[in-house]
């Protein structure tokens, strides 16, 4: 029995020791030299004090900032610990009811907006975490912005463009708005 114990505990040990520390050191340390914001969670700071993360969605309400997409984590929105979609199809009776109260409150928010409502503006994302939104629901957010703003629709419509990214590497993915950078961009533009 100790023939065959001694080689099992001695592989657990040093396959522990190079999975368990030797590895993820060396993958963390190369991260922080070659994606040194990413690697540290790409967190934003203005004026000295933490903002948000690039990669994590915000909640954002009031009528003179864009909003992102709904968060499916729970019991808070956008909670990074709770990641996950709601699990709920498309013909679950709770979903239905979610994406109607989110429509209303899109239309309660800006009346005069006749645009077909973006899916991204009333769905959650995978994740539930997620910081873009398309370009097209950006744009159906224009108008409520630039009156809350008391600014030119136009404007705030070139800030979306500038703010808008493309394709990773020209061809993954769909272009996406990034809430948050779009949301400071333009209080940065008014001096908040």
């Amino acid at each position: 029995m100790n023939a065959l114990l001694r080689p099992a505990v001695t592989l657990f040990l040093v396959l522990s020791l190079i999975t368990g520390i030797i590895y993820p050191l060396l993958v963390t340390g190369i991260a922080k030299v070659a994606f040194p914001e990413a690697a540290n969670g790409s967190l934003i700071v203005k004026d000295g004090k933490l903002v948000g993360s690039a990669l994590i969605g915000q909640k954002f309400s009031d009528p003179g900032h864009f909003w992102g997409r709904p968060s499916a984590t729970s019991p808070q929105p956008n909670n990074a610990m709770a990641s996950g979609g709601s699990n709920q199809g498309p013909l679950n009776p709770a979903l239905v009811d979610a994406v109607k109260n989110r429509i209303d409150a899109l239309k309660a928010a800006d009346p005069a907006n006749k645009l077909p409502i973006p899916a991204d503006l009333v769905t959650a994302s995978g994740s539930g975490l997620d910081p873009h939104i398309s370009p097209a629901a950006a744009a159906y957010q224009v108008d409520r912005v630039a009156k809350a703003r008391k600014l030119n629709p136009t404007q705030i419509g070139e800030l979306v463009t500038k703010q808008t990214e493309g394709r990773q590497w020209g061809l993954f993915g769909e272009p996406r708005v990034n809430v948050l950078l779009l949301n400071l961009a333009l209080d940065d533009q008014q001096g908040r």
